[in-house]
């Protein structure tokens, strides 16, 4: 191709993407005409198969089972649940002492009904979350978002009286950060008005907000640039002390952080700017390196004392907790009463350690708990040395006991009955080799007597961005509608993940992307390899940057997959940094906007690469019109171009249930039906 050539192309592709702006207007009506026809198009496909009810039917059982696991949430004496099903749509908040939780009471106190409260409102409110003030608890702050947008609202609730606070603090709707810092003041960023929101959408100024004041007279605390990422407050708390900082967001991976002092005014804590405060434990805050700082390497979790640095300003004795090394990395670091637990995983697997602090040193010890299983504390409190701890694995259902190391007790509070037939399923934990010779970890879930004639319908699912480790637990839904019905499961462990620490994500970031796509690939290509599948019956899932990742499997290796599901995707990568919290992610992906940058985005981006005669599979893409985090003008434009280009595809878009892409149970189940409906049909 010549230049004149090359220019005629990239003029004609330019036309086209513009053409089709039209579907970034969210609520548009062009947009939601389009988006219904979508939606009825492939429902009427979809459901009139005559397994969709089954399927559909298997998958509501599943998720509104009564004998699901009730987890709850330690403060002081009582542990708290929030809990959904088919009679409590929206869901009940509620609570009961601990010593009837260790005793499996069924006896709850109602606190809020979020169905109650949006039928008394009118409002299609989804329950986001609590923050409550500790030592009592007495005083929450309830997160309620409508139709489950990151945008919502915060109301003051007396948990006394079981009602929220007339007068008290009350938030309107936004993407605000928020904490106590005491009874009397919040610190908050949130939406101020014109000016106050950064290139992401959200809040760069951080105020403190007085009891009995309006919000518009909250005092400025820090403001930070219109180019940075998030401003974020935050309070630890260990054995009845508590401590607020502030975390300044230069961008997605470099932070600032400050303590709040007594006197209200912010000290700046001489920490690397890539690293995370993880606990607060007596008077040592523990940090974690994500980069090499003094004597420790990245990784590692580090402490010091927080009243010497708030007396000198320096950090100058520094003690060293833990370093999982270059096989494993640190999942959670949660202090108890009298010791700090921290998981993680070595080479995939999980492990749990005991830290003590003895003369100024950590003496740590691995607790033989959970041995082969996906380990995780549920809930901790500083104020005890009692745990909530959940075990699972792929074929392991998952059960919640209560813990308490330091007196060697443990009480199975609850297992989960098997959702799934496993009768003749084993897991094999393997290594592919990447492109440039990375040993990548995978798991494949499989029938033990699987022909080995590339017959078998295989679902490989990966993620590979932001530092987050994917493990293997249990799936009800998949194994009820994918394993138990002849299709076997790989799990990918890509670069770009978290599984290796630091450095298994940056390994992969910006121009590096390029290798997590290859390590997804060598990973099918090992599983075709053995004989257990081949392209035809080969598909993929992801979500959200896992739906780039599918958006890049789609254009790149459409040879290696005849289905794929492509979820609450980001696949404009010329434009992700303009719409919705895109800006925020370009320390992950790059600056499309400088020419440099977008050389090496441009090789993956997935709108971008869609190409005319193609053999691409019939892909499969959802989104939510209340995402607003991903914005679903990516699904929308990539289907819409793909139709241009005459190719055949589904999708559907649920019009609430933001960034997750459903709002309640009966919209999941509705949506892993069609899901598994279309991989099923396409792969069998």
């Amino acid at each position: 191709m010549d230049a004149a050539d090359n220019s005629d192309q990239q003029d004609s592709e330019h036309k086209a993407e513009q053409s089709l702006l039209w579907l970034e207007e969210i609520e548009g009506e062009q947009a939601l005409d389009w988006v219904k026809r979508q939606n009825a198009e492939t429902l009427q496909v979809l459901t009139s198969d005559p397994r969709y009810q089954q399927y559909e039917r298997e998958a509501l059982e599943i998720l509104t089972a009564a004998d699901r696991i009730t987890y709850g949430t330690l403060r002081g004496d009582f542990v708290y649940n929030f809990w959904r099903d088919p009679q409590h749509v929206r869901g009940i908040w509620r609570r009961m002492p601990r010593a009837q939780y260790q005793q499996k009471s069924k006896e709850w106190e109602l606190l809020l009904d979020v169905d109650q409260l949006a039928k008394e409102e009118a409002e299609n409110w989804i329950y986001k979350g609590v923050d409550c003030l500790a030592p009592d608890h007495d005083r929450c702050l309830v997160e309620l978002a409508p139709g489950g947008t990151d945008s919502a609202v915060y109301r003051e609730f007396d948990l006394p009286s079981r009602s929220f606070v007339q007068g008290g603090f009350s938030v309107p709707q936004a993407k605000s950060n928020l904490c106590w810092e005491d009874r009397d003041h919040l610190l908050i960023a949130t939406d101020w008005g014109p000016g106050s929101l950064n290139s992401s959408g959200y809040a760069r100024i951080l105020k403190r907000w007085q009891r009995g004041t309006p919000l518009s007279a909250a005092e400025t605390v820090l403001e930070t640039g219109e180019d940075e990422t998030f401003v974020y407050p935050v309070n630890l708390k260990h054995n009845g002390r508590q401590s607020c900082f502030v975390m300044r967001g230069h961008d997605f991976y470099h932070f600032t952080f400050y303590l709040v002092t007594a006197e209200g005014t912010l000290q700046q804590l001489p920490l690397p700017q890539k690293c995370s405060l993880s606990s607060l434990f007596q008077d040592q805050l523990l940090v974690e390196l994500k980069e090499d700082w003094r004597d420790f390497s990245a990784g590692a979790l580090v402490s010091f004392s927080l009243s010497e640095f708030a007396r000198t300003g320096e950090i100058a004795n520094i003690l060293s907790v833990y370093d999982p090394g270059q096989s494993g990395t640190i999942s959670q670091v949660r202090s108890a009463r009298d010791a700090v637990y921290v998981t993680g995983i070595e080479h995939v697997s999980s492990q749990i350690r005991e830290f003590k602090l003895t003369d100024n040193a950590w003496q740590g010890r691995l607790l033989p708990w959970g041995e082969g299983d996906v380990i995780s504390i549920s809930s901790s409190d500083s104020s005890s040395n009692d745990l909530l701890m959940s075990r699972d694995g792929f074929l392991q259902p998952g059960s919640l006991y209560y813990v308490n190391f330091q007196e060697g007790t443990e009480t199975l509070l609850q297992s989960t009955p098997a959702r799934f037939d496993t009768n003749g399923l084993t897991v094999k934990k393997s290594f592919a080799v990447s492109r440039d010779g990375t040993k990548v970890p995978y798991f494949l879930v499989h029938r033990e007597e699987i022909p080995l004639d590339h017959s078998t319908p295989v679902l490989q699912y990966g993620y590979g961005g932001f530092e987050i480790s994917i493990l293997p637990h249990y799936s009800p839904l998949m194994g009820k509608l994918w394993l138990e019905k002849g299709g076997a499961y790989v799990l990918a462990n890509i670069r770009g993940g978290g599984e290796y620490g630091p450095r298994w994500h940056e390994a992969a970031l910006q121009e590096n992307r390029q290798r997590a796509y290859d390590d997804f690939f060598a990973v099918a290509e090992a599983v075709q390899h053995q004989g257990v599948s081949s392209p035809k019956h080969y598909g993929a899932m992801g979500r959200s940057n896992g739906g780039l990742l599918m958006g890049v499997t789609l254009t790149q290796r459409p040879d290696l997959f005849n289905a794929i599901v492509c979820g609450v995707p980001l696949l404009d990568m010329k434009r992700f940094n303009k719409l919705l919290a895109g800006a925020s992610w370009m320390a992950e992906y790059g600056n499309p906007d400088l020419p440099e940058q977008w050389e090496f985005i441009s090789q993956y981006s997935p709108l971008q690469n869609l190409k005319p005669g193609q053999a691409y599979p019939r892909v499969y893409f959802f989104t939510s019109t209340k995402d607003d985090r991903v914005h679903p003008g990516h699904a929308r434009k990539m289907a819409a171009r793909m139709d241009q280009l005459g190719y055949d595809y589904f999708y559907y878009e649920n019009i609430e249930g933001g960034h997750k892409g459903t709002a309640n149970q009966q919209q999941e189940a509705m949506h892993s039906a069609l899901e598994y409906l279309y991989l099923i049909r396409q792969l069998s």
